[in-house]
C-alpha cells in the first residue's frame, strides 16, 4: 500500500477513535497536494479519496483539468489566497474556495459565477489572530461582510482561519467555533497537519492536511 494511503488511514482512524467525544461525524479530510506532482497524488485518487487542496490556480489547472473530466467525484479546494484577476479560471476548476477575504473579491466571484452558471462553496477567511501580515476579515466586520456576501448570492458554507504560528491554536479554534455558530453556518475549515485534532474538537468539519499525508514538501531553490 502506498505511504500516502497508509497516512490517510492513520489520520482517519485517529479521528474515528475520538468520535464519541466529537460533535461531528462527517469530518472531511482535504489532502493538500500543492507542489506535489500528480503521480505522487494518483495513489490516493485511485484509492477513492475525493477532497484535494491546491494553493495556486495555475498549478491546479495544469494538474487537475484532465483528471476532473474523467473522475467526476473529485472535489478541488482552493486553500491559498485568490487574487481577483484569477477568479474566472479559479471558478472553472475549483469546487470550494477557502479564502474569501475582501469585498472586491466577493463582488468578482458573484459576477463570474453568474457568467459561468457555477456557484462554488465558499468559506470566509477570518483574521482570527488580528495579524497585520495576514489576510482575512476582522472579527468586528464579520457579520456585515457575511451579509454583503449573501446579498451577492454567494454560497457561504462556513468560516476559515489560519491561527498565529507562535501560539497555542486552541483558543483561536474555540473563538471560530462560536463565530461560526453565531452566523448559523454548518461547515468550518480549520486545522492542519500539526493541530487538526484540536480543530476537530472545536467543531472543524474540513481539515487541510498536507505533510502528514504526502510527506515533507521539496520546494525548488533558485
Amino acid at each position: 500500500m502506498h505511504q500516502s494511503i497508509t497516512n490517510l488511514n492513520n489520520i482517519q482512524n485517529l479521528i474515528n477513535s475520538k468520535q464519541d467525544a466529537l460533535n461531528n461525524d462527517n469530518i472531511k479530510i482535504v489532502a493538500v497536494s500543492k507542489t506535489f506532482a500528480i503521480d505522487h497524488i494518483k495513489p490516493l485518487i485511485d484509492y477513492g479519496h475525493n477532497h484535494f487542496g491546491e494553493n495556486k490556480v495555475q498549478e491546479a489547472i495544469e494538474k487537475w483539468t484532465e483528471i476532473k473530466l474523467n473522475k467526476k467525484n473529485i472535489l478541488l479546494h482552493l486553500v491559498g489566497k485568490l487574487q481577483s484577476n484569477k477568479t474566472k479560471p479559479a471558478l472553472k476548476i475549483f469546487d470550494y474556495i477557502h479564502s474569501l477575504d475582501n469585498e472586491k473579491l466577493a463582488k468578482k466571484i458573484s459576477e463570474e459565477q453568474k457568467k459561468l452558471q457555477k456557484k462554488p462553496k465558499i468559506f470566509i477567511q477570518v483574521n482570527i489572530g488580528n495579524e497585520n501580515q495576514k489576510s482575512g476579515i476582522d472579527i468586528s466586520n464579520l457579520k456585515k461582510f457575511y451579509e454583503t456576501c449573501i446579498s451577492l448570492d454567494l454560497n457561504i458554507i462556513g468560516l476559515m482561519c489560519l491561527p498565529p504560528l507562535d501560539s497555542d491554536p486552541e483558543k483561536y479554534f474555540l473563538r471560530m467555533k462560536y463565530l461560526n455558530k453565531d452566523l448559523g453556518l454548518k461547515e468550518l475549515s480549520m486545522g492542519m497537519s500539526g493541530d487538526f485534532m484540536s480543530a476537530i474538537e472545536n467543531n472543524a468539519t474540513f481539515i487541510r492536511i498536507g505533510s502528514k499525508i504526502f510527506g515533507e514538501r521539496k520546494y525548488k531553490t533558485t
